[in-house]
């Protein structure tokens, strides 16, 4: 087997090292080590490979908690200790916004902790039918492949989803049709019935009676409910128990309760969101008599904070499902005066639709990993009119610091500061919050 020395990470966590001149990217292996590795890749520049054998360890190892790890594909760090894990994501943030836009934040936060584990509240898990392993698989996908992990637990899914993984093969194995339930969907609510657990079963086939009856017992016998989710998102409907409690979860510093559907969108992890939205309204700073702009505003998730402190906001979002629970959330909480709430497609944002909105003093941008280039171009269209103020929340550091450039170099403003929000425990995935300020 030949032999690598690990020279850093890169964004999907996995060590870097060059041998004879070719960059070999190797899972499993971390910075200081000296690892045996197998090529599963081969390109003439570089080399996708896995760690075999560890030479030498690096003090940053940690022994992974999931006896799946490394043959389940849902998380990629196990075997790095968390704040080695939240270290390595502030690099992977810094070097997007260098080599992407050549900018470096003025001030670095401190990065944002919460639960290393059993902090999904959201997830899909996927369904299939495979005669050769027994029948029927849940879970997530096999690392680099579609095939559904063999797994009997999840210690990042809440311990009571985890231990729901083999009741629910048994249980799917019982239907008529098994082979025709592709996907659950987990979404599970903190505040009313609390720690309120939803799944959403993607059903291809209409329910024999014998199916109903056993999916009402699974049911009231988890404690849980459940949906039926024939077509797409909008067809889930409820199924049992018919008087559930609707989704919710709290921002109790900001006096604030967020009812959802079971397939909105939502925070995956809802203790590192509480601590993010403080920052966010710590660097806004939102006034009364202003007036904000909250971008990709969801069902209200910084919207009705920035308006329980005393600014007027105009939230838009793609979605008008989205927006028609945004508005019913701000009505619950009494805000609806401070709130406005408007559909529109923001990656087809213009300087002129933007000053159709009104007065923007600053703004909330969280967008989807594609990031929000068009509206960054528009709000520097806006010329005197352009929001003092940005900040911008991100899931995807390449397209942070893409939009950063633009702001910084072409529209003037500063890249104030940025951070990451260890928002993905265990994952490669990187969660950051940025400030633009105007000159």
């Amino acid at each position: 087997m030949p032999l690598a020395s690990i020279e850093s990470l890169d964004q999907e966590g996995r060590g870097v090292a060059h041998v004879d001149g070719k960059a070999i990217f190797i899972e499993g292996a971390l910075p200081g080590e000296l690892v045996e590795y197998a090529s599963y890749k081969r390109k003439p520049s570089y080399e996708q490979a896995r760690a075999t054998r560890i030479l030498k360890s690096s003090s940053q190892r940690s022994k992974p908690r999931c006896p799946h790890f490394g043959v389940c594909g849902g998380c990629s760090m196990q075997h790095i200790e968390p704040a080695a894990q939240a270290a390595a994501k502030q690099r992977v943030l810094e070097n997007a916004f260098w080599h992407l836009a050549r900018l470096n934040p003025e001030e670095l936060y401190p990065v944002i902790y919460g639960p290393a584990w059993e902090y999904r509240y959201r997830a899909r898990l996927s369904v299939r039918c495979v005669p050769k392993k027994g029948g029927t698989l849940v879970g997530f996908h096999e690392c680099h492949s579609s095939y559904v992990a063999d797994m009997d637990s999840c210690n990042v899914l809440p311990q009571k989803i985890s231990l729901l993984l083999l009741p629910l093969r048994r249980l799917i194995d019982g239907l008529s049709r098994p082979d025709r339930l592709p996907q659950i969907e987990v979404s599970i609510g903190d505040v009313r019935a609390k720690g309120q657990c939803v799944l959403v079963l993607r059903i291809l086939e209409s329910l024999t009676a014998e199916d109903q009856a056993a999916l009402r017992g699974f049911a009231d016998h988890h404690d849980i409910v459940l949906f039926l989710q024939p077509g797409g998102p909008a067809t889930a409907a409820l199924f049992h128990p018919q008087d559930a409690s609707p989704l919710a979860y709290a921002l109790p510093e900001f006096g604030v309760e967020l009812r959802f559907r079971p397939t909105d969108f939502t925070q995956v992890n809802q203790s590192i969101n509480r601590m993010l939205v403080r920052r966010a309204m710590a660097l806004l700073a939102p006034q009364a008599r202003e007036r904000i702009a909250d971008m990709f505003c969801g069902l209200g998730n910084f919207s009705l904070p920035i308006a329980r402190c005393g600014a007027e906001v105009i939230g838009i979002e793609g979605n008008q499902a989205l927006v028609e629970q945004a508005s019913a959330n701000a009505q619950l909480n009494r805000l609806e005066t401070s709130c406005e709430f408007q559909v529109a497609n923001l990656f087809e944002a213009t300087p002129e639709s933007l000053a159709a909105l009104g007065r923007m003093d600053k703004m909330l941008i969280d967008p989807p990993r594609e990031g929000a280039i068009a509206l960054v171009k528009a709000i520097g269209g806006m010329g005197s009119a352009a929001p003092a103020r940005i900040v911008y929340v991100s899931c995807n550091p390449a397209t942070l610091a893409r939009d950063a450039g633009v702001l910084v170099h072409e529209f003037g403003y500063r890249l104030r500061g940025a951070g990451i929000a260890n928002m993905f425990p265990q994952t490669s995935h990187v969660e950051s919050i940025a400030l633009f300020e105007r000159q």
